[in-house]
């Protein structure tokens, strides 16, 4: 499978990898991966933190679940490959960002260019099977990246924490409101796009808190 990740989260994250349920997590994982297709490939499951260091991280982007379908997924929430048709959601975070800050729509949904910038996109599950959504939740993935961003917001300062929809909402207790923004809105999906996310200015309110605080802003 080829697993790593980027060694600056070693230190941070080393007293999760020994606990017992990451233990647990990493035999299902590997179960899964020898017996079925599995999503973002092996290599690519910590991508979001290979390509975004510890101490490089700005802003938290948190998702649910890798894309299931062939050729989408590489370890970053909401991202997809080059070359793969806009899905949905990231349609929509697109027109919102020429919306808000501009920017004009990109060629490519592949968001490699925003993690290494210092954006963390992270999925709350690092995993998926083939054409099975959600196939990997409630197995330890949660509990870990649950642990991610406790410990972000534990050790770092004035990161951006962006909460789209009920799920990711629901990690706001994790956060610490007193040193860092947290921005809450309704999902990019087409089902609830119109109930909030569009003209939520959460890029400009993300680049303006940054800009506050001295540190570089995101080209969205």
């Amino acid at each position: 499978m080829n697993v790593k990740i980027h060694p600056s989260w070693q230190q941070p994250l080393q007293s999760e990898f020994d606990k017992p349920y990451f233990e647990q997590l990493t035999r299902f994982v590997r179960q899964e991966y020898a017996q079925h297709r599995i999503f973002p490939p092996g290599s690519l499951i910590f991508n979001a933190f290979n390509l975004c260091p510890f101490e490089k991280v700005k802003v938290v982007l948190i998702g649910q679940d890798p894309y299931h379908e062939p050729g989408q997924a590489h370890g970053l929430c909401f991202s997809v490959n080059d070359g793969i048709q806009f899905p949905p959601s990231l349609l929509n975070i697109f027109k919102e960002i020429q919306d808000d800050t501009g920017a004009p729509m990109p060629q490519s949904g592949n968001l490699t260019r925003w993690a290494e910038q210092g954006v963390l996109l992270l999925n709350a599950t690092l995993t998926v099977r083939e054409h099975v959504a959600g196939s990997h939740q409630r197995q330890g993935w949660e509990t870990f990246t649950d642990a991610v961003i406790s410990i972000l917001s534990r050790e770092r300062n004035n990161l951006v924490f962006i909460l789209w929809g009920s799920y990711a909402q629901s990690k706001a207790p994790l956060i610490d409101q007193s040193r860092h923004l947290i921005l809450r809105s309704a999902h990019p999906s087409p089902l609830s796009a119109y109930r909030g996310f569009f003209g939520n200015h959460h890029f400009s309110l993300t680049n303006a808190y940054l800009q506050q605080h001295g540190i570089e802003t995101i080209q969205w």
